[in-house]
């Protein structure tokens, strides 16, 4: 009787392993599921990184706003804040399928199914020219890939959009900012932005013309600085200067911004954020490239603010906190392209020479273009931005970016021995100012004839822009608007006589 029961729990103990036999996973399968991990791993590194370019809109709010003077805080503010929704309804609507709707395949995210390029033929060869899938993100719905992807360019298009608005800050009429933030949104960023990530001509110049891998802009110093610091060139220059910048003889006066404290604190938000924005440009968390690209942004941007601040200690006596702010920023922009295919020594180069160039950069749009721009942004985005694209050109290595743009081979610049690449860099800039520009300008001209006119009136300036514009004051406590004064002989508007009131009471 022994026997017979020690065989069946023998057999009973058997059944689960035969079971599991039966149900051994085969090799497709666990490829199937590692898979399926990697693709799951790079969705939560897209999206938090896209959350942390978001938060950028915050540093620049900041920054933007204590590089203006107190009457008209609560107008930079709520440009800031505004931009991030208006921008992102139009890049919804029409924006994302123009720069991404010709895109098959989305990084390590997976694929947009449909998507459909719209091609010029030269020279026997097909040219990308623009998107024409996914308005209003129809025809994707739950399409996870293309919603992630969404979300993290939609993020990328917003800083572009939020640059025009330090260098036109207090005088840019509301109404101006928000019909031309819709052209950003809607039209000139993703145009650009889809010649050179989306599968335009731009990054067909290496397998259409023999240039390099194409025009290469690892996380946005053309695509996304540089449109915005163009774009704020162009405009600051139509609205023309603040009321009391120049003299008679065309010498500037300083305006000093009221919180420079605030705008140093936006500064560091922007470094933050700047992990998402490069690192995250992967769009792989699996791609262990993040731990280089992160660390050369956060070396550049140092980089950037050590020689600001010994520029300016050395040429004007005092290192001057808000060039070493914008010039750890521009480190930042100019390590944008360039970060996945330097070394960290040419990552420091790039930043250092950056800060020095935005010191250089800023006196040459006031003293010599005699353009107003109150926080530095044409210096730090255009101009550094351009740079960034060109130390790509210059500095890649050739260790990383194996088939880009579908070329084979890795990525190298001129140092290297590709010549060609820096060429194509060029060619990227050239056609961002000549493009963007002119795009800018009638997408200006349009605007003005819709809200008649860009500038707020004189008095509006003189009283300061928060409650005539947007019906708000910053610091009501503050006694500071109590020392503008309303220019005599010009009729008061309601909210200039608001404002008064305020300052009186």
């Amino acid at each position: 009787m022994k026997r017979p029961s020690l065989l069946a729990i023998l057999l009973l103990c058997a059944l689960p392993l035969v079971a599991m036999a039966q149900d051994a996973p085969t090799v497709e399968s666990v490829n199937a599921r590692v898979a399926n991990a990697e693709i799951g791993i790079n969705f939560v590194w897209t999206l938090v990184a896209g959350f942390l370019v978001m938060l950028m809109q915050l540093g620049f709010c900041m920054v933007e706003t204590g590089f203006t003077r107190a009457k008209n805080a609560a107008h930079t503010a709520t440009m800031n804040f505004m931009v991030y929704g208006v921008a992102m309804m139009a890049y919804w609507a029409v924006g994302f399928a123009i720069q991404a709707g010709g895109v098959g395949t989305l990084g390590g995210l997976g694929t947009f199914e449909g998507a459909k390029e719209a091609v010029l033929s030269l020279g026997g060869k097909d040219w990308g020219i623009v998107g024409t899938q996914g308005f209003f993100l129809t025809g994707v719905a739950y399409t996870a890939p293309v919603f992630a992807y969404f979300l993290f360019q939609m993020v990328f298009m917003d800083t572009t959009a939020t640059i025009p608005t330090g260098a036109l800050a207090e005088r840019w009429k509301f109404t101006s900012f928000l019909v031309f933030t819709v052209f950003i949104g809607g039209l000139i960023y993703p145009l650009y932005a889809n010649w050179v990530w989306g599968g335009g001509w731009l990054s067909q110049l290496g397998s259409n013309a023999g240039l390099g891998h194409g025009h290469v802009d690892f996380a946005g110093s053309s695509v996304v600085h540089m449109t915005g610091g163009v774009l704020a060139l162009v405009t600051a220059k139509l609205l023309g200067a603040r009321r009391g910048k120049f003299n008679a003889d065309g010498t500037p006066n300083v305006i000093p911004g009221h919180n420079i404290p605030m705008a140093l604190f936006g500064t560091f938000v922007l470094c933050f954020g700047w992990f998402g924005f490069n690192a995250g440009s992967t769009l792989m968390g699996t791609d262990i490239r993040i731990g280089v690209i992160a660390t050369n942004t956060m070396l550049a941007g140092a980089a950037g603010s050590i020689t600001a601040m010994l520029y300016m200690w050395w040429r004007y006596g005092k290192p001057d906190p808000s060039m070493l702010a914008n010039g750890a920023l521009a480190g930042l922009v100019a390590i944008t392209a360039p970060c996945a295919f330097v070394t960290a020594p040419a990552a420091v180069l790039i930043g250092g020479l950056a800060g020095v160039l935005v010191c250089w950069a800023v006196f040459f749009v006031e003293r010599t273009l005699k353009i107003d721009d109150p926080v530095g942004a044409i210096s730090v985005h255009g101009i550094n931005g351009l740079w960034g694209i060109l130390a790509l050109g210059l500095f890649a290595d050739g260790t990383y970016g194996d088939g880009w743009n579908g070329v084979p081979g890795k990525v190298t610049g001129l140092f290297y021995g590709d010549a060609s690449q820096f060429t194509a860099q060029m060619i990227g800039g050239l056609t961002n100012i000549a493009v963007v520009g002119t795009l800018g300008a009638l997408a200006w001209a349009i605007t003005g004839a819709l809200v008649k006119g860009h500038r707020v009136s004189a008095e509006v300036e003189e009283i300061g822009l928060d409650v005539p514009e947007v019906g708000a004051i910053a610091y009501p406590d503050s006694t500071d608007i109590g020392s503008a004064v309303i220019i005599r002989g010009a009729p008061a508007a309601p909210g200039i006589k608001a404002a008064a009131r305020i300052a009186a009471a």
